[in-house]
C-alpha cells in the first residue's frame, strides 16, 4: 500500500498524501514513506523544490491514534522537512489538525484555500502540542498560539495566515502558488539551499535544544490516565469525563 503519490513537473516534485481511510493521519506507514520520499528529493539534482499536498478534504488529521507512528520517527520527519536543502511548499485545500499542523509549520511556504480549517485538538485529549511546537512556535504569533493551544478551537485560513501558520490564505490556491513555484524554478539550487538555511536557522536551533525534552514530555502525556481517557472518548465519539 502506498501512502504518498509522487509526480514531477519542471523541477517541482509533488508529494501527495494519499491515505483516505484515516484522513491522511500520521500513521507509521505514512510517516515512513514521506520521510523516504523527502530523502530521495534531497539527493535528486532534478528536484528544485517540493510541493506537499493531499487528496480528499483533509490535509492531515494529526496522529493516527489506532496505528501511531514512532514518536522519534515523527520528530525526524519534521526535522527532515526543515533541513531539506530545497524549499518545501504546502498546498492545502482541506482540514489540518494537531500533529498535521506540525507538518504544515515545518514547510517553508504554505498556501491554503477557503475550505481549509485548523485546530490544535491536543488539550481536549489530555495531551499538548509538544514536539510540533519546535517548528511552530518560532513562526507563530505568541498570542494566537496561547489561545489556540489552550482552547482547541477551530479557525479558518485567514486567521491561520494572521497567526503565522500560513504564508497566504487564497481564494484560488493554484493561482496564488503559480508565482511562488515560478520563482523557485528561477532560483539556483545553491541560492535556494543557502537562503533556506538562513530563514530556518532559529527553527533548527529549537530542534537542537528541545527535541529530547519535548519528546519526553509527549511520551509522558500519552502514557497518562487522562490521555487514555481522552483518546478512548475520541474513538468512542463521546465527551471525556472532565467536560463540564
Amino acid at each position: 500500500m502506498s501512502y504518498v503519490k509522487q509526480s514531477q513537473d519542471r523541477g517541482v516534485r509533488t508529494l501527495c498524501l494519499d491515505s483516505p481511510a484515516n484522513r491522511n493521519a500520521l500513521s507509521a506507514g505514512l510517516v515512513g514513506e514521506l520521510g523516504e520520499a523527502l530523502a530521495r528529493c534531497a539527493g535528486d539534482q532534478g528536484v528544485r523544490a517540493v510541493l506537499l499536498t493531499h487528496t480528499g478534504t483533509t490535509f492531515c488529521a494529526g496522529a493516527d491514534l489506532r496505528s501511531p507512528a514512532d514518536p522519534g520517527a515523527f520528530v525526524a520527519l519534521l526535522r527532515a522537512v526543515v533541513e531539506l536543502p530545497k524549499p518545501v511548499v504546502a498546498r492545502v485545500t482541506g482540514h489540518v489538525r494537531a500533529g498535521g499542523l506540525g507538518l504544515l509549520g515545518a514547510c517553508d511556504i504554505a498556501v491554503a484555500g477557503p475550505d481549509s480549517s485548523y485546530a490544535f485538538t491536543e488539550s481536549r485529549l489530555g495531551l499538548a502540542p509538544a514536539v510540533i511546537s519546535m517548528p511552530l512556535l518560532p513562526r507563530m504569533d505568541p498570542r494566537a498560539a496561547g489561545r489556540y493551544y489552550l482552547t482547541g478551537e477551530r479557525f479558518g485560513a485567514a486567521e491561520a495566515a494572521r497567526a503565522g501558520l500560513l504564508t497566504e490564505a487564497a481564494d484560488d490556491v493554484d493561482t496564488a502558488l503559480a508565482p511562488v513555484l515560478d520563482g523557485l524554478r528561477r532560483a539556483s539550487p545553491q541560492g535556494l539551499a543557502a537562503s533556506k538555511a538562513l530563514v530556518t536557522a532559529t527553527v533548527v536551533e529549537t530542534f537542537d535544544r528541545w527535541t529530547e525534552d519535548l519528546s519526553a514530555r509527549s511520551a509522558a502525556l500519552f502514557a497518562s490516565a487522562e490521555a487514555k481517557e481522552g483518546v478512548t472518548a475520541f474513538l468512542e465519539r463521546r465527551d471525556p469525563v472532565w467536560v463540564c
